[in-house]
């Protein structure tokens, strides 16, 4: 509860992470059936990069800032990117959409956005964002009761994002536990979870963990950009993704290097892998 994701709106983990988002929901977008994205973990919507704790650490310089106002480093970019530059029409980095304002970017009319934020004043905040948005739902609860709320949704179609904190010791462990009930609920719906990559021992449970729930066609997505021989630092972010759309592995495969190479990295690089295939 203590966790301002303000500090780091924007950094290299939010482009990677928002860029894939962006990918999965466009995919969605390619059938005219309505979907509904499910954000477990919201914050508030969007970040003021002017403001004080933004400024504080500059993260984002070294994220949106190496992209925005250039020409996209590869075309799967392109809805990522348009979404921030839509926030920002008079071309100066401002604003940074959370997964909230993006995954609302890329809505059409018949689509859904559900919301939750557990945080007392970041859940007010996001309700005033989307206050009047009768395609965009709040709830304050936990986020894995959330997940049982919520799901299956009406539309039978849709994304379900996981992005927790990791302010619990056992975060790892509730996310395996709350995709495997939430599978059980919906075992057809898109499933995005974030993982933060400091020490590699806690990344492997955590993979197993969800190996060992059975569920099947699961892929797993890296981008680091610092050496993995410290776990005082965060030196890449992953996304664990269940029944991904067609063909997104390949163009993950093309874009992330381009990613890679478009940020200010000191070392990794970047993988693409079927933690469990689909047969």
């Amino acid at each position: 509860m203590n966790y301002r994701h303000i500090f780091h709106a924007g950094n290299p983990a939010d482009v990677m992470k928002h860029a894939v988002l962006a990918l999965i929901v466009d995919h969605l977008r390619a059938k005219p059936a309505p979907f509904c994205v499910l954000d477990a973990h919201a914050g508030i919507g969007r970040y003021d990069l002017d403001s004080e704790p933004a400024r504080k650490t500059l993260e984002f310089q070294d994220g949106i800032g190496r992209l925005f106002g250039q020409m996209a480093p590869h075309p799967a970019l392109r809805p990522y990117l348009d979404a921030v530059a839509a926030l920002n029409p008079d071309g100066r980095l401002r604003w940074y959409p959370g997964s909230p304002r993006l995954a609302r970017a890329l809505l059409r009319e018949q689509d859904r956005l559900v919301l939750n934020e557990l945080h007392p004043d970041d859940w007010e905040t996001l309700k005033a964002e989307f206050a009047g948005d009768r395609q965009v739902s709040t709830s304050r609860t936990d986020a894995y009761q959330a997940l049982k709320s919520h799901l299956p949704p009406r539309e039978k179609r849709g994304l379900v994002l996981i992005d927790p904190p990791f302010e619990q010791p056992d975060e790892f462990a509730r996310m395996a536990e709350g995709l495997k009930a939430a599978h059980r609920r919906w075992s057809t719906g898109i499933y995005a979870l974030w993982y933060p990559i400091k020490e590699r021992p806690a990344v492997w449970r955590f993979q197993e963990a969800v190996e060992n729930t059975g569920i099947r066609k699961i892929l797993t997505v890296e981008l680091t950009w610092h050496p993995e021989d410290t776990h005082t630092r965060l030196n890449g972010s992953g996304l664990l993704i269940v029944n991904p759309p067609w063909t997104l592995d390949d163009t993950l495969r093309a874009m992330l290097p381009a990613l890679h190479a478009a940020l200010p990295a000191t070392g990794g690089g970047c993988t693409v892998d079927w933690l469990v295939p689909e047969a």
